[in-house]
């Protein structure tokens, strides 16, 4: 047994943490700054199915709402890789702080790894937009 690389992707948002976590816990909310879930999500019973764009179609499962600001979700892609990723809303002064924990998985390579955390800091990024400018 292996414990992987990860690395933790975080941004503060000026706006109340219960209102970041609540807008980041309901999962019709994330195709707005989400952009690894392509075109969006549509319900499945208590999954969700999202075209994932370049990775295909996936089957996404949230963690229950709650009152500590966990959006954890596990992804199911088509070929049956199970990814779990650990989505945290946490206050900060005012504001919150959201935080991703990105693991090194021993499929990718260090260049895919890389891609990865680019693109959940633009995810972060485009969150923190939405949720101050709103």
């Amino acid at each position: 047994m292996a414990v992987h690389p990860a690395r933790i992707l975080h941004v503060g948002i000026d706006r109340d943490w219960r209102e970041v976590a609540d807008f980041v816990m309901d999962p019709a909310n994330m195709p707005a700054w989400a952009t690894g879930l392509g075109a969006g999500l549509n319900r499945d019973g208590d999954d969700w199915i999202a075209d994932g764009g370049p990775i295909g179609q996936v089957r996404v499962r949230f963690t229950r709402p709650n009152d500590l600001g966990v959006a954890d979700h596990v992804v199911t892609m088509e070929s049956g890789l199970v990814v779990h990723n650990a989505l945290r809303v946490t206050p900060n002064g005012d504001g919150a702080e959201v935080a991703f924990v990105l693991l090194h998985r021993p499929d990718m390579d260090d260049a895919a790894f890389e891609a990865d955390a680019a693109h959940v800091e633009k995810d972060l990024a485009a969150l923190k937009a939405l949720l101050e400018r709103g």
